[in-house]
Protein backbone atom coordinates (compact mmCIF):
# COMPACT_ATOMS: atom_id res chain seq x y z
CA UNK A 1 0.00 0.00 0.00
CA UNK A 2 1.41 3.54 -0.32
CA UNK A 3 0.85 5.87 2.01
CA UNK A 4 0.92 9.51 2.81
CA UNK A 5 1.91 10.58 6.43
CA UNK A 6 1.29 14.10 7.61
CA UNK A 7 2.99 15.27 11.26
CA UNK A 8 2.18 19.19 12.52
CA UNK A 9 4.94 18.70 15.67
CA UNK A 10 4.28 19.70 19.14
CA UNK A 11 7.33 22.48 18.32
CA UNK A 12 5.10 24.45 16.37
CA UNK A 13 6.84 24.59 13.33
CA UNK A 14 4.89 23.47 10.53
CA UNK A 15 3.54 20.45 8.82
CA UNK A 16 5.44 17.32 7.13
CA UNK A 17 4.15 15.22 4.62
CA UNK A 18 5.88 12.10 3.96
CA UNK A 19 5.13 8.81 1.10
CA UNK A 20 6.07 5.33 2.27
CA UNK A 21 4.88 1.89 0.59
CA UNK A 22 4.48 -0.78 3.31
CA UNK A 23 2.43 -4.12 3.60
CA UNK A 24 1.75 -3.27 7.01
CA UNK A 25 4.96 -5.28 8.99
CA UNK A 26 8.11 -4.30 5.72
CA UNK A 27 9.08 -0.92 4.79
CA UNK A 28 8.90 -1.32 1.07
CA UNK A 29 9.98 1.88 0.23
CA UNK A 30 10.34 5.52 1.94
CA UNK A 31 9.60 7.91 -1.67
CA UNK A 32 10.51 11.15 0.19
CA UNK A 33 8.79 14.05 1.16
CA UNK A 34 8.42 17.86 1.96
CA UNK A 35 7.87 20.45 4.86
CA UNK A 36 5.73 23.28 4.83
CA UNK A 37 6.27 26.17 7.61
CA UNK A 38 3.83 27.81 9.56
CA UNK A 39 3.66 31.65 8.83
CA UNK A 40 4.37 33.84 12.61
CA UNK A 41 0.35 34.90 12.45
CA UNK A 42 -0.78 31.61 12.04
CA UNK A 43 1.70 29.38 14.40
CA UNK A 44 0.73 32.23 17.36
CA UNK A 45 -3.32 31.64 16.36
CA UNK A 46 -2.39 27.70 17.01
CA UNK A 47 -0.55 28.09 20.39
CA UNK A 48 -3.50 30.02 21.35
CA UNK A 49 -5.29 26.71 21.18
CA UNK A 50 -2.92 25.06 23.27
CA UNK A 51 -4.26 23.03 26.56
CA UNK A 52 -7.78 23.69 25.69
CA UNK A 53 -10.46 21.21 26.55
CA UNK A 54 -13.89 22.59 24.85
CA UNK A 55 -14.57 24.02 21.50
CA UNK A 56 -14.56 27.19 20.67
CA UNK A 57 -15.64 29.14 17.83
CA UNK A 58 -12.00 30.21 17.56
CA UNK A 59 -10.56 26.40 18.02
CA UNK A 60 -12.80 25.70 15.18
CA UNK A 61 -11.31 28.22 12.41
CA UNK A 62 -8.09 27.45 13.41
CA UNK A 63 -8.61 23.70 13.51
CA UNK A 64 -10.21 24.38 10.08
CA UNK A 65 -7.31 26.52 8.65
CA UNK A 66 -4.82 23.87 10.31
CA UNK A 67 -6.57 21.35 7.52
CA UNK A 68 -6.53 23.50 4.85
CA UNK A 69 -2.79 23.61 5.12
CA UNK A 70 -2.64 20.00 5.36
CA UNK A 71 -4.01 19.53 1.93
CA UNK A 72 -2.10 22.00 0.61
CA UNK A 73 0.98 20.19 1.89
CA UNK A 74 -0.51 16.84 0.29
CA UNK A 75 -1.34 18.31 -2.99
CA UNK A 76 2.65 19.99 -2.47
CA UNK A 77 3.63 16.47 -2.05
CA UNK A 78 2.50 14.51 -5.19
CA UNK A 79 3.31 17.97 -7.17
CA UNK A 80 7.14 17.63 -5.58
CA UNK A 81 7.26 13.55 -6.22
CA UNK A 82 5.55 13.36 -9.19
CA UNK A 83 3.33 10.86 -8.30
CA UNK A 84 -0.26 10.33 -8.99
CA UNK A 85 -2.79 11.10 -7.23
CA UNK A 86 -5.02 8.01 -8.24
CA UNK A 87 -1.95 5.70 -7.11
CA UNK A 88 -2.28 6.61 -3.14
CA UNK A 89 -4.19 4.28 -1.14
CA UNK A 90 -4.49 6.60 2.02
CA UNK A 91 -3.77 9.23 4.21
CA UNK A 92 -2.27 8.62 8.05
CA UNK A 93 -3.42 12.46 9.17
CA UNK A 94 -2.13 12.89 13.40
CA UNK A 95 -3.14 16.76 13.68
CA UNK A 96 -1.60 19.04 15.82
CA UNK A 97 -1.91 18.10 19.82
CA UNK A 98 -2.94 20.37 21.59
CA UNK A 99 -4.07 18.65 25.20
CA UNK A 100 -2.82 15.56 25.98
CA UNK A 101 -3.81 14.28 29.58
CA UNK A 102 -3.74 10.61 29.58
CA UNK A 103 -4.91 10.35 33.42
CA UNK A 104 -8.26 11.51 32.75
CA UNK A 105 -8.59 9.98 29.56
CA UNK A 106 -8.29 12.91 27.33
CA UNK A 107 -6.36 13.53 24.02
CA UNK A 108 -7.11 16.38 21.60
CA UNK A 109 -5.39 16.45 17.93
CA UNK A 110 -6.69 19.53 15.82
CA UNK A 111 -7.30 18.55 12.45
CA UNK A 112 -10.49 17.55 10.77
CA UNK A 113 -10.53 14.12 9.00
CA UNK A 114 -13.71 14.37 7.10
CA UNK A 115 -13.07 17.60 5.81
CA UNK A 116 -8.76 16.25 4.34
CA UNK A 117 -10.48 13.44 2.82
CA UNK A 118 -12.89 15.79 0.98
CA UNK A 119 -10.66 18.27 0.09
CA UNK A 120 -8.08 15.79 -0.84
CA UNK A 121 -10.32 13.30 -2.54
CA UNK A 122 -8.49 10.25 -0.61
CA UNK A 123 -9.14 8.10 2.32
CA UNK A 124 -8.11 9.22 5.50
CA UNK A 125 -7.06 7.48 8.99
CA UNK A 126 -7.03 10.07 11.86
CA UNK A 127 -7.96 10.04 15.67
CA UNK A 128 -4.88 7.21 16.38
CA UNK A 129 -4.39 8.06 20.15
CA UNK A 130 -8.41 7.45 21.21
CA UNK A 131 -8.88 4.27 20.91
CA UNK A 132 -5.23 3.65 23.19
CA UNK A 133 -6.29 5.49 25.65
CA UNK A 134 -10.26 4.22 25.82
CA UNK A 135 -8.40 0.57 26.82
CA UNK A 136 -6.25 1.68 29.45
CA UNK A 137 -3.04 3.39 27.62
CA UNK A 138 -1.31 6.51 27.55
CA UNK A 139 -2.12 7.29 23.91
CA UNK A 140 1.59 8.03 23.20
CA UNK A 141 4.22 7.47 21.64
CA UNK A 142 2.96 5.82 18.90
CA UNK A 143 6.18 6.32 16.32
CA UNK A 144 7.74 3.27 17.85
CA UNK A 145 5.91 0.63 15.61
CA UNK A 146 7.90 2.25 12.99
CA UNK A 147 11.23 2.82 14.13
CA UNK A 148 10.71 -0.65 15.30
CA UNK A 149 10.35 -1.64 11.39
CA UNK A 150 12.92 0.23 10.65
CA UNK A 151 15.55 -1.23 13.39
CA UNK A 152 15.21 -4.86 12.24
CA UNK A 153 18.51 -4.58 10.04
CA UNK A 154 20.52 -2.22 12.96
CA UNK A 155 22.47 -3.63 15.50
CA UNK A 156 20.35 -3.91 18.79
CA UNK A 157 19.55 -3.42 21.57
CA UNK A 158 19.51 -0.17 20.17
CA UNK A 159 17.65 3.43 21.20
CA UNK A 160 15.82 5.89 18.45
CA UNK A 161 15.48 9.23 20.51
CA UNK A 162 13.00 11.96 18.98
CA UNK A 163 14.13 15.23 20.03
CA UNK A 164 10.42 17.27 19.07
CA UNK A 165 8.63 19.41 21.08
CA UNK A 166 8.63 16.67 23.78
CA UNK A 167 11.21 13.71 23.68
CA UNK A 168 10.29 9.96 23.18
CA UNK A 169 12.90 7.40 23.03
CA UNK A 170 12.10 3.78 21.51
CA UNK A 171 14.36 0.76 22.97
CA UNK A 172 14.44 -2.22 20.06
CA UNK A 173 15.87 -5.33 21.88
CA UNK A 174 17.98 -8.27 20.39
CA UNK A 175 14.89 -10.66 19.84
CA UNK A 176 12.48 -7.36 18.61
CA UNK A 177 11.57 -6.26 22.32
CA UNK A 178 9.69 -2.92 22.27
CA UNK A 179 9.67 -0.40 24.97
CA UNK A 180 8.83 3.00 24.54
CA UNK A 181 7.85 6.27 26.39
CA UNK A 182 8.04 10.08 26.81
CA UNK A 183 11.08 11.39 28.34
CA UNK A 184 10.24 15.02 29.41
CA UNK A 185 10.20 18.24 27.23
CA UNK A 186 12.51 18.17 23.66
CA UNK A 187 12.64 21.62 22.40
CA UNK A 188 9.30 23.10 23.16
CA UNK A 189 10.15 24.85 26.71
CA UNK A 190 13.35 26.18 24.85
CA UNK A 191 11.54 27.58 22.11
CA UNK A 192 8.94 29.34 24.35
CA UNK A 193 11.74 31.15 25.93
CA UNK A 194 13.21 32.05 22.80
CA UNK A 195 10.03 33.30 21.36
CA UNK A 196 9.47 35.11 24.09
CA UNK A 197 12.14 36.78 24.85
CA UNK A 198 13.83 37.55 21.38
CA UNK A 199 10.37 36.77 18.78
CA UNK A 200 12.73 34.25 17.04
CA UNK A 201 11.01 30.63 16.75
CA UNK A 202 14.21 28.67 18.09
CA UNK A 203 17.31 28.93 19.07
CA UNK A 204 19.25 27.87 15.71
CA UNK A 205 21.99 25.05 16.44
CA UNK A 206 22.35 26.08 19.98
CA UNK A 207 24.26 28.70 19.56
CA UNK A 208 22.20 30.98 22.34
CA UNK A 209 22.59 28.10 25.09
CA UNK A 210 26.08 27.41 24.35
CA UNK A 211 27.35 30.80 25.56
CA UNK A 212 25.00 30.29 28.76
CA UNK A 213 25.57 29.25 32.33
CA UNK A 214 23.37 26.15 33.06
CA UNK A 215 21.58 27.11 36.36
CA UNK A 216 22.24 24.09 38.46
CA UNK A 217 19.37 25.09 41.39
CA UNK A 218 16.57 25.75 38.21
CA UNK A 219 17.78 22.43 37.02
CA UNK A 220 17.38 20.54 39.72
CA UNK A 221 13.59 21.88 40.66
CA UNK A 222 12.87 21.27 37.00
CA UNK A 223 13.67 17.15 37.82
CA UNK A 224 11.73 17.09 40.62
CA UNK A 225 8.88 17.18 38.55
CA UNK A 226 6.81 14.00 39.53
CA UNK A 227 6.85 13.15 36.24
CA UNK A 228 10.31 11.44 36.46
CA UNK A 229 9.41 9.26 39.06
CA UNK A 230 6.71 7.93 37.33
CA UNK A 231 7.16 4.08 36.17
CA UNK A 232 7.03 3.89 31.95
CA UNK A 233 5.21 3.79 29.82
CA UNK A 234 4.21 7.41 30.03
CA UNK A 235 3.35 10.34 28.33
CA UNK A 236 3.58 13.59 28.55
CA UNK A 237 1.26 16.93 27.76
CA UNK A 238 3.30 19.55 26.05
CA UNK A 239 2.36 22.46 28.35
CA UNK A 240 2.96 20.20 31.67
CA UNK A 241 6.50 22.33 32.35
CA UNK A 242 6.29 26.05 31.62
CA UNK A 243 9.26 28.33 31.75
CA UNK A 244 8.04 30.28 34.78
CA UNK A 245 10.75 28.96 36.92
CA UNK A 246 13.51 30.19 34.98
CA UNK A 247 12.52 34.05 34.88
CA UNK A 248 15.15 35.95 36.69
CA UNK A 249 17.75 34.13 34.32
CA UNK A 250 19.20 35.88 31.38
CA UNK A 251 18.59 34.74 27.80
CA UNK A 252 21.69 32.37 27.67
CA UNK A 253 21.60 30.88 30.89
CA UNK A 254 17.87 30.12 30.35
CA UNK A 255 18.11 28.36 27.09
CA UNK A 256 21.58 26.60 28.78
CA UNK A 257 19.43 25.41 31.58
CA UNK A 258 16.71 24.29 29.52
CA UNK A 259 18.91 22.44 26.81
CA UNK A 260 20.72 20.80 29.91
CA UNK A 261 17.34 19.68 31.34
CA UNK A 262 16.47 17.84 28.26
CA UNK A 263 19.51 16.22 28.12
CA UNK A 264 19.51 15.15 32.11
CA UNK A 265 15.95 13.86 31.46
CA UNK A 266 17.30 11.25 28.66
CA UNK A 267 19.89 10.23 31.57
CA UNK A 268 17.20 9.33 33.57
CA UNK A 269 15.52 7.58 30.63
CA UNK A 270 18.59 5.05 29.68
CA UNK A 271 18.11 3.75 33.10
CA UNK A 272 15.13 1.75 32.66
CA UNK A 273 17.11 -0.23 29.72
CA UNK A 274 19.02 -3.31 29.84
CA UNK A 275 21.26 -3.93 28.27
CA UNK A 276 22.02 -0.68 27.50
CA UNK A 277 22.09 0.34 23.64
CA UNK A 278 24.83 -0.05 21.44
CA UNK A 279 23.65 3.27 20.07
CA UNK A 280 21.90 6.03 20.02
CA UNK A 281 20.30 7.64 17.16
CA UNK A 282 18.69 10.81 17.02
CA UNK A 283 15.55 12.14 15.21
CA UNK A 284 13.31 15.12 15.14
CA UNK A 285 14.48 18.87 14.87
CA UNK A 286 16.55 18.27 18.04
CA UNK A 287 19.45 16.25 16.20
CA UNK A 288 20.17 19.69 14.53
CA UNK A 289 21.36 21.25 17.51
CA UNK A 290 24.66 20.18 18.05
CA UNK A 291 25.04 22.32 21.49
CA UNK A 292 21.80 19.97 22.20
CA UNK A 293 23.88 16.78 20.61
CA UNK A 294 26.67 17.54 22.09
CA UNK A 295 25.61 17.58 26.09
CA UNK A 296 23.58 14.33 25.28
CA UNK A 297 26.66 12.84 23.76
CA UNK A 298 28.70 13.73 26.88
CA UNK A 299 26.07 12.99 29.47
CA UNK A 300 25.00 9.32 28.28
CA UNK A 301 28.65 7.98 27.47
CA UNK A 302 27.64 6.04 24.01
CA UNK A 303 27.62 7.25 20.50
CA UNK A 304 24.69 9.49 19.96
CA UNK A 305 24.13 10.23 16.21
CA UNK A 306 21.19 11.67 13.86
CA UNK A 307 19.62 8.79 12.25
CA UNK A 308 20.96 9.99 9.35
CA UNK A 309 23.87 7.64 9.67
CA UNK A 310 21.75 4.56 9.40
CA UNK A 311 19.99 6.32 6.14
CA UNK A 312 17.01 7.48 7.58
CA UNK A 313 15.57 10.69 7.33
CA UNK A 314 15.10 12.34 10.10
CA UNK A 315 13.03 16.05 8.99
CA UNK A 316 10.38 12.85 7.96
CA UNK A 317 10.66 10.03 10.29
CA UNK A 318 7.38 11.10 12.33
CA UNK A 319 5.65 12.04 9.27
CA UNK A 320 6.77 8.50 7.63
CA UNK A 321 5.64 6.97 11.09
CA UNK A 322 1.87 8.18 10.69
CA UNK A 323 1.74 6.52 6.70
CA UNK A 324 2.69 3.22 8.18
CA UNK A 325 0.32 3.22 11.12
CA UNK A 326 -2.34 4.23 8.74
CA UNK A 327 -1.24 1.20 6.87
CA UNK A 328 -1.41 -0.78 9.87
CA UNK A 329 -4.61 0.71 11.25
CA UNK A 330 -6.27 -0.62 7.45
CA UNK A 331 -4.76 -4.18 7.92
CA UNK A 332 -6.08 -3.85 11.29
CA UNK A 333 -3.04 -4.41 13.03
CA UNK A 334 -1.39 -3.06 16.18
CA UNK A 335 -0.33 0.44 16.55
CA UNK A 336 0.32 0.02 20.11
CA UNK A 337 1.70 -2.41 22.95
CA UNK A 338 1.54 -2.72 26.87
CA UNK A 339 5.21 -1.66 26.92
CA UNK A 340 4.84 1.36 24.58
CA UNK A 341 2.01 2.79 25.48
CA UNK A 342 0.76 0.56 28.27
CA UNK A 343 -2.18 -0.29 26.98
CA UNK A 344 -3.53 -3.56 28.52
CA UNK A 345 -3.37 -5.61 24.84
CA UNK A 346 -2.14 -4.81 21.47
CA UNK A 347 -4.28 -2.69 19.75
CA UNK A 348 -4.84 -0.98 16.49
CA UNK A 349 -6.17 2.39 16.46
CA UNK A 350 -7.78 5.42 14.06
CA UNK A 351 -10.81 5.92 12.36
CA UNK A 352 -11.22 6.05 8.65
CA UNK A 353 -12.88 8.88 6.97
CA UNK A 354 -13.34 7.42 3.09
CA UNK A 355 -13.79 9.03 0.38
CA UNK A 356 -17.45 8.04 -1.91
CA UNK A 357 -15.41 8.77 -4.68
CA UNK A 358 -11.88 9.92 -6.24
CA UNK A 359 -10.96 12.28 -9.02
Amino acid sequence: MLAIGLMSGTSLDGIDAALIESDGEIVLARLGGITTSYDLPFRERLRACLGARERTAAIDLVEMELTDRHAHAVDLLLETLSISRSTVDLIGFHGHTITHDPAHKFTWQLGAGSYLAECTGLDVIADFRKADLAFGGEGAPLAPAYHSALAQDLPRPVVILNLGGVANVTWVGKEGQLVAFDTGPANALIDDWIAERTGRAFDKDGGIAATGKVDEAVLQRLLENKFFSRPPPKSLDRNEFNIMSLHGLSLEDGAATLSAFTAESVVLALQQFQPLPSQIIVTGGGRHNSHMMGLLAKRVNLPVDPVEVVGWNGDLLEAEAFGYLAIRSALNLPISWPKTTGVKTPLTGGQLFSIVSRD
